[in-house]
């Protein structure tokens, strides 16, 4: 049995009046007056009747709503679903409609990839055919007609690649020449420094002839002392009021040239005399170096040097490369280095440091073997100089390869010091061995007719013969010619190769 909820609803809002009423009806039977307690129940009574009709008239109502309200989300939810329906129908026409497209193209596709393979076989055989008719026309079978085409296309590539590569060799040459220029340009002209070339003196004048026996001394006891007190060589010749002083030393030879000086000047000459006057040109030659040195660090705007390192670099103050004071090509180089390397975005203050002691080892040269490049770089190694600066001055000439910009720039620096017109002289043995070794490196090409140095070296002249070398190999020649020289010759400034091929028709009128 089911029990109607409103009712339910009504039993439970009537339980709280009846429990009241049974409380009341308690309290009046306890108080004795039977009569007014039955008439205050029977009051009761119908209110409570009247309060459950209200309620029950009330939940009626609300039964009616909640029906209602029920009903129409039911329907809501109906008229929702049938449109979902329609909706799903809709789809599912349009993908039965799309199938159908998809089969139709499908079957399309199949018909046409038919034809293609039927017009590939009909091409390919008309290809054979074609390639019968070409080798019956042409007498050269398939792989012969192959060779015979490639060597004339690698002919024809070799010189379109050669006369390419031209263009592009002097399309970069050009571009690079004039920002190099540039750069050079902007770099000497901050450092416009006057080129003064000095030459060790080696010479001292004297009064007169009879100052030469006073030097020698009796049986010689005066030279003797000089020499082992110098380690220089006096040389005492027939020219008239001039003696010679001769070392591999430049410094030792300053030093006998203040300490032969100042005996001419003094006039005591004995072997006591000269070892005290040449402890006190020692003396003051160390003075003059460690000056020489600090000077040159101010110059160069290198501060924070070890003393032993400025002595030694005061040292170059008489030590001439081709007539070049090596101690003012060290300040000049740090100078140029500097301001490449702010052309060129690197670090200035290594590279100014680096210019300033790629020489230091030039200074050691005659006690220590090696080349000066690694000696100056085993130098710095010892005084804890930073590693770039070490590693600038012993790759400054290149030998293995420029292992970083900073050698690279120093290496540039250390050319324009030495290349600027006036900053060096060339003995004429050596001018000479270079013009002919330039001469042999030419001639050493196969095809090369002659060859000449001209413009002191800066341009060599190759004329080729015309039958054996064309122009694509003239030019490649050329190229070769450069590079040859380039890795196994040291020069100043540049070199021109220019190879010269011409023909020549010569008829006679008779």
């Amino acid at each position: 049995m089911t029990i109607n909820p409103i009712l339910f609803a009504l039993l439970l809002l009537a339980l709280p009046a009846a429990t009241v009423a049974g409380v009341a009806l308690q309290r009046i039977i306890t108080s004795g007056n039977l009569r007014g307690a039955s008439i205050e129940v029977q009051r009761r009574i119908e209110e409570s009747e009247t309060e459950g009709k209200e309620i029950l008239l009330r939940a009626q109502q609300e039964a009616i709503r909640v029906r209602d309200e029920s009903e129409r989300e039911v329907r809501e939810q109906r008229g929702e679903v049938q449109r979902i329906e329609r909706r799903l129908q809709r789809k599912e026409e349009q993908v039965d409609r799309r199938l159908d497209n998809f089969e139709k193209r499908e079957q399309q596709l199949n018909e046409k990839e038919a034809e293609i393979d039927t017009v590939r076989a009909q091409v390919g055989e008309l290809h054979a055919e074609h390639l019968r008719e070409l080798e019956r026309v042409s007498q050269l079978t398939m792989d012969e007609g192959r060779e015979l085409l490639l060597s004339q296309l690698e002919s024809e590539i070799e010189v379109e690649a050669s006369r390419r590569v031209r263009e592009m060799e002097e399309a970069v040459l050009e571009e690079s020449t004039e920002r190099a220029y540039k750069i050079m340009a902007q770099s000497m002209q901050r450092y416009a420094n006057e080129v003064v070339s000095e030459l060790t003196t080696s010479v001292v004048s004297l009064p007169n002839d009879e100052m030469k026996g006073r030097l020698i001394g009796r049986e010689g006891r005066n030279i003797r002392a000089l020499e082992n007190a110098t380690g220089v060589n006096l040389i005492v010749d027939d020219t008239p009021e001039v003696v010679t002083l001769s070392g591999f030393d430049p410094v030792r030879r300053e030093v006998a040239r203040m300490a032969v000086s100042r005996l001419v000047q003094d006039g005591r000459i004995q072997p006591a005399r000269i070892e005290e006057l040449v402890v006190k040109a020692q003396e003051e030659m160390e003075d003059i170096i460690k000056k020489a040195g600090e000077e040159a660090c101010y110059d160069a705007r290198v501060q924070g040097l070890h003393p032993d390192l400025i002595k030694i670099l005061g040292r170059l103050k008489y030590r001439y490369s081709y007539g070049q004071n090596v101690l003012q090509h060290s300040v000049e180089t740090a100078h140029l280095a500097a301001s490449l390397a702010s052309e060129l975005r690197a670090n200035v203050d290594i590279c100014r440091r680096a210019g300033f002691l790629h020489d230091i080892g030039k200074a050691l040269s005659h006690e220590v073997e090696g080349p000066h490049a690694a000696v100056g770089a085993d130098l710095l190694e010892r005084y804890k100089i930073n590693q770039r600066v070490v590693r600038a001055v012993g790759d400054h000439h290149g030998e293995e390869g420029w292992k970083s910009i900073d050698a690279f720039v120093v290496a540039a620096a250390d050319a324009i010091s030495g290349a600027r017109p006036g900053a060096r002289r060339e003995s004429a043995q050596q001018y000479i061995k270079r013009l002919e070794t330039l001469e042999q490196i030419a001639m050493g090409f196969g095809g090369v007719d002659k060859a000449y140095a001209i413009q002191a070296g800066r341009e060599v002249r190759v004329m080729v013969q015309p039958d054996s070398v064309d122009d694509v190999a003239a030019m490649r020649m050329a190229r070769d010619m450069t590079k040859k020289i380039q890795d196994s010759m040291e020069y100043p400034g540049q070199i021109k190769v220019m190879v010269i091929r011409e023909t020549r028709a010569v008829e006679y009128a008779r």
